[in-house]
């Protein structure tokens, strides 16, 4: 299979490079920094430089591949909320989406558009051309206690709307033929960097505990799953549309706190008050103080086989690297 990738210099990225790779797919990388990728060079990656959320000529390179994943956006954490620090993390989604969208019909038309009797056929494990596009779980907005899956609605949020958007961006290329699956991510864990190291960063300095009132949800995932959904949508042609990217069994931040405490061996009775946050951070604070309790329904009845479904295994398996 030949997977075309944005984003792939990321956590995520790169990690699902090194899985395609191992498995034997030749990987596309599209990168605003090719300088940055040159020890990613090899006989089954090709380095095409380019920014998604500009046209241009590495449009040219999704025309021979199988599938794409799109996983570029600007990092909600990156700087404090301004308004037009909101409007990018909005336009940094939407315009990459439209032209990942535009190179893939562009390419579906050289290859006989989207009438049946003409598309080039699929490939011989059966997988035809695919778009894994990155969304998140605050597609659902702020929510309590009650259980979450593909099928509930979206939220009215900022972070709701984007994600929406975003979406919306993807399934056009729906209508031509092309599968597409978003991938609705929780909070990612990976020691190298992301969420986790920011939430390590306290317990280490022995001031580690709950934000807020410990009580709101955390929908999370193993870097390991992430990148194992993604790998399993591409490989299953059966799944389409909202795919829930979060480990079955979410925990409170009261819990997770409590599970990070115990595998760095520090104490976890330190809390963080919200209003602190929200001084430190801004409206930011929003997402931490809030959250979603997600379950991957459509994963699980696909037959996807997590490897960490509890948190306490997944950071003590970080955490030991």
């Amino acid at each position: 299979m030949r997977v075309f990738v944005t984003g792939g210099t990321g956590l995520v990225g790169s990690l699902l490079m090194k899985r395609l790779r191992e498995r034997g797919d030749h990987v596309v990388l599209l990168t605003r920094r090719p300088e940055a990728a040159t020890h990613l060079a090899g006989a089954n990656i090709t380095i095409v430089n380019g920014d998604p959320g500009q046209p241009g000529p590495w449009m040219d390179s999704v025309a021979g591949c199988d599938a794409v994943v799109n996983l570029a956006g600007e990092g909600i954490f990156n700087r404090r909320w301004s308004q037009e620090f909101k409007d990018l993390i909005l336009t940094s989604r939407i315009k990459s989406t439209d032209n990942i969208v535009a190179a893939m019909l562009a390419g579906r038309a050289s290859d006989g558009g989207h009438d049946p009797s003409l598309a080039r056929p699929a490939n011989e494990t059966g997988r035809g051309r695919v778009l894994i596009n990155a969304s998140a779980v605050g597609i659902y907005g702020p929510h309590g206690d009650e259980e979450l899956t593909e099928d509930a609605l979206s939220g009215i949020d900022f972070l709701a709307k984007v994600c929406s958007d975003w979406e919306k961006a993807a399934q056009a290329a729906s209508v031509h033929g092309v599968r597409v699956v978003f991938l609705r991510t929780g909070i990612v864990l990976d020691k190298a960097g992301g969420a986790l190291a920011q939430m390590m960063m306290p317990f280490k300095m022995f001031v580690g505990g709950k934000v807020g009132s410990g009580k709101q949800w955390m929908s999370w995932i193993h870097n390991e799953d992430e990148v194992g959904l993604i790998l399993f949508a591409l490989d299953h042609s059966e799944i389409s549309g909202p795919l829930n990217a979060c480990a079955p069994n979410p925990v409170t931040n009261r819990e997770f706190a409590a599970a990070l405490g115990a595998a760095l061996g520090r104490p976890s009775f330190f809390p963080t008050p919200g209003f602190m946050l929200r001084v430190m951070v801004g409206e930011a604070a929003e997402i931490i103080t809030t959250g979603q309790r997600v379950f991957p329904k459509k994963a699980q009845a696909a037959g996807y086989v997590f490897k960490f479904k509890g948190v306490e295994a997944a950071l003590r398996d970080l955490l030991a690297k």
